[in-house]
């Protein structure tokens, strides 16, 4: 596939969202924007590369990460200064969200040059859509530091905070970071976590705080590739948890309840006992009944 409309890009730099994963999810105006600019700022040009190769785009590339952003930064200026149009990427996703670009963006501001948004994949917006989590309003915390101590008083520092709360988060330092999210948090609030979004593996787990380090550890699988943990807000966390118990405790006493009495008393009686609408009852005195049964068999 090539994109390229030979429309003369005006100067100024585009900042282009990239595929986290599927290929897919690139939009049309991404592609026009890496087809038509002069030169594309990228992370790695080996893993832009392949992007470009797969849509047959050959736009010249530059390399500007995290360890020569500063000095690629006035590169760029001094490109814009030429008249020229640079597109921004990074490895995916979307650059300056705790991905190199930030001081390029900050630079090409300051020298008075256009900056334009190129919309597209999120891994933090694409997590927080699918985590039940994005209603009430959220804090972004990006990666937690790599020392404990510092992840330790980061994580204290945000202990007062109303919102959810999102990390980013490497398959080697995960379970240590959640590991210290259950010794600040404690065991009121729930995790949701999302790995190898848009990918075959892509996975999305949502389960109590305190039962995560266990799923982590459950299966070499589950702590691969890269995370996005959403903890819940803190009265989403403790109503859910609240739910859950009372669920568990209908489910108790239906079970009791059924395997004493007959179905449609077992029914009527826990619905007074619990105040539950007697649709959901009745549902669940169903499953109860037809799992008692297969048992039996």
């Amino acid at each position: 596939m090539n994109s390229r409309t030979e429309a003369k890009l005006e100067c100024a730099l585009y900042v282009v969202a990239t595929p986290i994963g599927n290929l897919s999810d690139i939009t049309q105006r991404a592609l026009d924007t890496l087809s038509n600019v002069d030169v594309i700022a990228a992370e790695d040009t080996r893993v832009t590369r392949n992007l470009l190769a797969h849509f047959a785009i050959a736009t010249r590339m530059i390399a500007v990460h995290e360890h020569n952003e500063r000095n690629a930064a006035q590169g760029i200026v001094n490109l814009l200064q030429q008249g020229q149009s640079v597109a921004l990427v990074t490895d995916a996703g979307t650059p300056a969200v705790s991905d190199p670009g930030a001081k390029v963006v900050s630079a090409v501001h300051a020298a008075g040059f256009r900056v334009v948004p190129i919309p597209g994949v999120s891994a933090l917006v694409a997590a927080l859509s699918a985590s039940g989590e994005g209603e009430h309003g959220f804090s972004f915390c990006g990666f937690l530091p790599a020392s404990n101590g510092e992840r330790q008083r980061a994580l204290e520092a945000l202990k007062s905070t109303i919102h959810a709360l999102v990390f980013y988060e490497s398959p080697h330092r995960v379970v240590e970071s959640v590991a210290a999210m259950v010794s600040v948090f404690g065991d009121t609030r729930e995790l949701v976590i999302c790995r190898e979004l848009t990918k075959k593996f892509e996975t999305i787990r949502r389960l109590p705080l305190s039962e995560a380090v266990a799923w982590l550890e459950a299966d070499d699988n589950n702590r691969r590739g890269e995370f996005v943990l959403i903890l819940s807000n803190p009265r989403t966390g403790a109503a859910s948890g609240a739910k859950m118990a009372e669920d568990a405790l209908l489910e108790r006493t239906l079970a009791a309840l059924c395997s004493e009495l007959p179905l449609k008393q077992a029914v009527s009686l826990a619905v007074k006992l619990t105040g539950e609408k007697k649709n959901k009852v009745y549902d669940l005195a169903l499953a109860i009944k037809t799992s008692a049964d297969d048992s039996a068999d």
